[in-house]
């Protein structure tokens, strides 16, 4: 069957169009991505503005004409922590499903992160053993950790890179101040918040997905030509160093950074090194599944039974 995942990110609209069956690994068969940075979008109240609503609308009309017109069986349609935290997301999603007939579905940070671990477990197999899992997302920061496909373990925060660069960062390029001033807020959240049981995990395999911890990867191996499908936290500290004194235009020149990656990335390496510092962790392995092969995992599961 053909599948299609829309994402309501707090960075993109993104749908994956994906060929699957139960027992099979999924294929990427098309995709459609709009650009949208809806914490952009937000007015004193955390309300997203109307403004923001018109785009989120326009995007999620042309994403499900794309899907329409590739044959897609059913459409999977999540928000993520961008709606999910918005005052007025309720009735946003309401709004979407009544004018797209989509079922559009706010997932909580927990089942964020359960879906992101699964994908992991998948790809990784069971011989990887006890995981943990981070993903810097725009708006939040997930960690998982367990031996099972289902965590023993879970944290959603509000330390993604869009909110962080949002509420913290100022000049271009970055002020060292701003730097530090960020640096300190995401180190004392984690050492205020972070459970106990995974702050003491006895996890023998570190693993991170999605696109900011892709990108800090592909950045390391260009300034450090080291292997893109792992990150040191040794070349964090210099990376970012780095990073903050460049402007946006010119980290929108390294590769693989996009123009709206490069205005975020400084605060994406500085959480990434603030959690790998936390949880004693030197090394993570790049994996390229993440959240959207979760729910479309889950989804084939839940047809098999």
């Amino acid at each position: 069957m053909r599948l299609g995942v829309l994402d309501v990110g707090s960075n993109t609209i993104h749908l994956q169009v994906m060929d699957a069956h139960p027992g099979a690994r999924p294929t990427p068969a098309t995709n459609f991505k709009v650009e949208l940075r809806l914490t952009e979008y937000l007015d004193s109240d955390g309300s997203i503005t109307a403004e923001g609503i018109k785009q989120l609308h326009e995007a999620v009309a042309d994403a499900v004409k794309h899907a329409n017109q590739n044959k897609t069986d059913e459409i999977l349609a999540f928000a993520t922590s961008a709606v999910r935290d918005a005052k007025n997301g309720p009735e946003i999603i309401q709004d979407i499903n009544q004018k797209h007939q989509i079922d559009l579905q706010i997932l909580t940070g927990d089942e964020e992160a359960r879906m992101t671990f699964l994908a992991v477990r998948r790809w990784l197999g069971w011989s990887a053993g006890k995981l943990l899992v981070l993903d810097i997302g725009g708006g939040s920061l997930e960690i998982a950790s367990g031996i099972d496909e289902n965590p023993e373990a879970t944290i959603s925060l509000p330390l993604g890179a869009a909110r962080l660069t949002r509420d913290f960062l100022s000049g271009d390029p970055y002020s060292s101040k701003s730097v530090k001033f960020l640096e300190d807020f995401v180190s004392s959240k984690l050492e205020d918040d972070l459970p106990a049981i995974l702050r003491s995990h006895d996890a023998n395999h570190f693993v991170a997905t999605s696109k900011t911890f892709r990108t800090l990867a592909r950045l390391s191996g260009h300034m450090f030509n080291e292997n893109p499908k792992y990150l040191e936290s040794a070349n964090l500290k210099s990376m970012i160093s780095k990073l903050a004194d460049m402007t946006d235009k010119s980290r929108a020149e390294l590769p693989g950074v996009s123009a709206s990656r490069a205005q975020q990335i400084v605060a994406g390496g500085v959480v990434a090194r603030a959690v790998m510092a936390t949880l004693d962790i030197d090394r993570v392995e790049i994996c390229p599944w993440a959240l959207r092969e979760g729910i479309v995992l889950r989804r084939l599961d839940w047809l098999n039974n």
